[in-house]
């Protein structure tokens, strides 16, 4: 391919969020992101979710869960071969700062404790999304 591709933001949304502070068995607290992809061919879109989870305890009790999707649409791009590599790790970096904040208001807004994210670097997540990614 020898023009760039050319992608952007076209929309996010919340569409599952999960607090269950029964779950939380104690004060250390560890988090996941898990990214998967599919990329629509007819509409050049990429839809990326991303699983966050926070756990306690020594059997991993889940106790939040937010899963966010994004909407990014391409210029140049028809089939996922094309689409380049560097648009894992940085469609991941864009959508990032709205997944951290939406953490931060929904756990204040429920009145507990709000879980403040500090700013990770999400680039060990490219990988798996190229290998979490489809074709539809």
């Amino acid at each position: 391919m020898s023009e760039r591709a050319v992608f952007q933001l076209n929309k996010y949304y919340f569409n599952s969020v999960k607090i269950d502070l029964d779950e939380k068995k104690s004060k250390d607290v560890n988090v996941e992101f898990n990214p998967s992809g599919v990329f629509n061919t007819e509409k050049s879109e990429y839809e990326l979710k991303i699983t966050f989870s926070a756990y306690s305890g020594e059997n991993k009790n889940e106790f939040i869960r937010i899963v966010c999707i994004a909407i990014f649409g391409f210029d140049n791009v028809s089939k996922l071969e094309e689409v380049p590599s560097f648009f894992y790790r940085n469609s991941i970096a864009i959508l990032f700062p709205y997944l951290r904040a939406f953490v931060s208001t929904v756990t204040l807004q429920a009145n507990i404790p709000p879980m403040v994210l500090p700013t990770y670097n999400l680039s060990e997540l490219e990988k798996p999304l190229k290998e979490n990614t489809i074709s539809k």
